[in-house]
């Protein structure tokens, strides 16, 4: 193999020289000679007879052919062997022994030479060195999340309950410092603890402490709206977090015995029958207590709530209402994924059965199906927002009424990214259908953030903490899944 390397010295007279080193050059003589420089020969001489380099001798050889090659080397070797060379069929083998030998020096030549082609074609990989990353990587996505939980953090002191460190709804709401809630402060606690588990400047222990401070004094957790009494989709989101974090099993176990009330239907019957309700509560009780006796009748209320939806082939779907309930079970993208995100979790923590599969399954296709529907794909990423209304317990006259915002896009892509949604995909419309609707989610996702910041709009309430977790989560799955070492 032939290379060269360029090797700069100093000359004793201050000039610097340049040497060229060849592999294919004979062994130096030791001694002196050795260290001397070896100089540069400069062009070859006009004058100098000039010898066909091994480099082209080779390709030559190569274009003449091994027949052709054979063939010249016994016809010149026949014309000039003496004829009295042991009679005529000595010749004649000679000079085709010459020949054979020359063909075959020809075709390894040639064979040389294919070998160097595709040698060459084959880039050496770089050495990997250390860059920054570029403009809108992940890294840089996540590093600037990271700066608004720093920045949105509430340090106050309450008294009656002591310091908390938290967030409230919004990460644009810390100014002047605003009192952390639980719903926002649970979903700072898993954004902390997906990009900066390391990061000390945000200490995730007293996040969580001030989550065990602002539980409500007969237990359990509410959003800022929702009153002095504990909410089913509330407590089990904050017991998610609380149990990710490493709260202490004993507490966690008291917590969830305390609130036992809150996931039975005939306590909240109205909070119950709503698909947003139930999935918050089945997701984050399988986080907090994946033994739960609860959780099997959760499930259950969530798969026989699904209805069929005649407008994308009959497959099974959810609406904002279950279909059990007494609301408006209507077709909706955002609760059929949010069903099928639960459902999914459930069956891989506690298993399911062909029913339940099969539910989950069609919940699948209907999102599969949207582009096909009239009015379907882009309306299916969509923000959308509702109202859950409960009777106050005080009061039953009036009514409590909670705000719930829809992140859709998020919401679709992380049912696309389920276990089952590939098979279910590959089954049904192709593969490639399923991967441009996740394409399509995943960059609406992407779109509605600036610097790691998710905007809902531009109001005080329009970045909340949970749309940058939902937004993150989504985005950092996705990288993941298509990414091929």
């Amino acid at each position: 193999m032939l290379f060269a390397q360029d090797v700069r010295g100093r000359a004793p007279g201050g000039r610097e020289q340049q040497m060229v080193l060849r592999q294919d050059l004979p062994p130096q003589r030791s001694g002196a000679a050795d260290r001397a420089p070896v100089p540069d020969p400069g062009p070859p001489s006009a004058a100098a007879p000039r010898a066909l380099a091994p480099s082209r001798l080779l390709p030559w050889l190569a274009r003449l052919g091994v027949p052709a090659a054979a063939f010249a080397v016994f016809q010149g070797l026949l014309g000039i062997l003496p004829e009295n060379l042991a009679g005529e069929a000595a010749r004649y083998c000679v000079a085709a022994t010459a020949g054979a030998g020359v063909g075959a020096v020809v075709w390894l030549a040639a064979a040389l030479l294919r070998a160097r082609s595709a040698a060459a074609s084959v880039v050496a990989p770089a050495v990997p060195v250390p860059v920054p990353a570029p403009a809108g990587s992940l890294p840089e996505l996540v590093d600037g999340t990271y700066q608004a939980l720093r920045r949105g953090l509430t340090v106050i002191e309450v008294p009656g309950r002591g310091p908390l460190t938290g967030w409230p709804h919004s990460l644009a709401e810390s100014e002047p410092p605003v009192h952390p809630t639980a719903f926002g402060t649970a979903y700072g606690l898993h954004l902390l603890l997906d990009i900066a588990p390391y990061d000390g400047r945000i200490r995730a222990g007293e996040v969580a402490e001030t989550l065990w401070r602002l539980r409500l004094p007969g237990g359990g957790w509410a959003a800022r709206s929702q009153g002095s009494g504990a909410r089913p989709e509330v407590s089990a989101i904050v017991l998610g977090a609380l149990a990710r974090a490493g709260a202490d099993a004993r507490l966690l176990e008291a917590e969830i015995r305390s609130c036992e009330v809150l996931w039975d239907p005939d306590h909240d019957a109205s909070g119950l029958a709503n698909t947003y309700v139930v999935t918050n509560v089945l997701r984050g009780l399988l986080r907090a207590a994946p033994g739960a006796a609860a959780l099997e009748g959760l499930r259950e209320v969530l798969v026989n709530g699904a209805t069929a939806d005649p407008a994308r082939d009959h497959h099974r779907c959810w609406g904002a209402a279950l279909a059990t309930g007494h609301g408006n079970p209507a077709p909706s993208a955002v609760h059929t994924a949010r069903a099928v995100v639960a459902l999914d979790r459930a069956a891989r923590v506690l298993g399911e059965d062909e029913r339940q599969c099969a539910v989950r399954e069609e919940g699948l296709r209907w999102l599969l199906a949207g582009p096909a529907a009239p009015g379907g794909g882009a309306s299916d990423l969509l923000n959308c927002q509702e109202e859950v209304r409960r009777p106050v317990q005080e009061d039953p006259l009036h009514q409590e009424l909670l705000s719930v915002r829809h992140f859709a896009a998020a919401w679709v892509a992380r049912a696309l990214m389920t276990d089952g949604a590939r098979q279910v995909a590959d089954g049904e419309v192709g593969l490639p259908v399923w991967e441009a609707q996740l394409a399509a989610a995943v960059a609406r996702v992407h779109g509605m953030q600036q610097g790691g910041v998710w905007r809902w709009d531009d109001g005080p309430m329009g970045h909340p903490v949970w749309m940058a977790y939902q937004g993150l989560s989504v985005l950092r799955r996705y990288a993941l899944m298509v990414y091929r070492p």
